[in-house]
């Protein structure tokens, strides 16, 4: 169904708050999932309902009129009120929820990700599923923005008030070199301190955090290589290239190159970051809390087990919570 240019919508109001927030069409499209064009199409259509600019699309970033400054306060408050009626009536029945939005971190997406969809999907027969994968960091974003309903991701320091928590797994860092590169019945920090690390990007919160521990620990590593893929990272380590320090999520989630690996325990101050399962409080009922029940047993099967099956120290580096 085509929405009439004569008519305010709320998908349109939506879209208006996402471009004035993010400051430019291309960036609200990859928030809400939606194209540029049909974000353009959106936009034209409400200033044509409201018969007035909202914004000036020539400026980069994208700048509110006045009139698209006054009208941001007013489409804050009708998202608002959408979204508590939206969770008044989930509140009531959850069998009528019709859509749910749930954003997962990368590392869930193969193994994890499909069974907990398939769950919900048998649970809510008549609810239609949205996807996010991406970085801690973005998905806190969407979250707070409304644009997602519940996600799985890293936390990230203090918890907003507007926040239920629902903890998953501990999830420690440990060393992962190439096969042979270091000696495990030597001292292995010197050995880690004479090559190169792989290190993961700073640009995301686990790479910072990651950074930060080093530095507390009065550690200089000389690295040449800065990335945001696991693959990327455990290819290079696997040839020779360096080593890395990464969770047993991230190795999990790469574990085709498990047989050109040797993997170790951090040689000083252990590092872990915990996995939580985060909506907006109050918001769902308590299916937050029941999608956090299904989950832990997918984890525990799926990456914990076979994790300390493949290294057994890591029994005391990951785990449920």
């Amino acid at each position: 169904m085509v929405d009439s240019p004569g008519r305010i919508t709320l998908w349109g109001v939506e879209v208006f708050v996402a471009t004035a927030e993010e400051g430019s069409i291309s960036a609200a499209a990859r928030r809400l999932g939606a194209s540029p064009s049909a974000v353009s199409q959106q936009l034209t259509n409400l200033e044509g309902a409201l018969g007035t600019t909202l914004l000036l699309r020539n400026t980069r970033p994208l700048a509110l009129t006045p009139a698209g400054d006054l009208f941001r306060r007013r489409a804050s408050t009708i998202l608002n009120e959408a979204a508590m009626a939206r969770s008044e009536l989930a509140m009531s029945d959850m069998a009528v929820l019709t859509r749910f939005r749930l954003g997962m971190i990368e590392d869930f997406e193969a193994d994890v990700t499909p069974r907990l969809l398939t769950h919900l999907a048998d649970e809510l027969q008549q609810c239609q599923f949205q996807l996010e994968t991406g970085a801690s960091h973005t998905l806190y974003d969407q979250l707070e923005a409304r644009a997602l309903d519940v996600i799985v991701a890293a936390e990230m320091g203090q918890e907003a008030d507007w926040m239920e928590v629902h903890p998953l797994i501990s999830d420690g860092f440990v060393v992962a070199a190439g096969k042979g590169m270091f000696d495990p019945d030597t001292d292995l920090l010197p050995q880690l301190q004479a090559k190169p690390l792989v290190h993961y990007t700073t640009r995301h919160h686990m790479g910072r955090i990651l950074s930060a521990h080093l530095a507390r620990q009065n550690l200089t590593l000389a690295h040449r290589f800065e990335l945001d893929s696991y693959h990327a990272i455990l290819a290079l380590v696997a040839q020779g290239m360096g080593w890395t320090i990464l969770t047993p999520l991230a190795l999990m989630r790469a574990r085709r190159f498990a047989a050109q690996l040797d993997v170790f325990e951090l040689p000083f101050q252990p590092l872990s970051r915990r996995i939580s399962l985060l909506a907006r409080r109050g918001s769902l009922q308590d299916m937050p809390e029941q999608a956090a029940a299904v989950l832990k047993p997918i984890l525990q099967r799926q990456v914990i087990d076979p994790a300390c099956t493949a290294y057994p120290f890591m029994k005391d580096v990951v785990k449920l919570l």
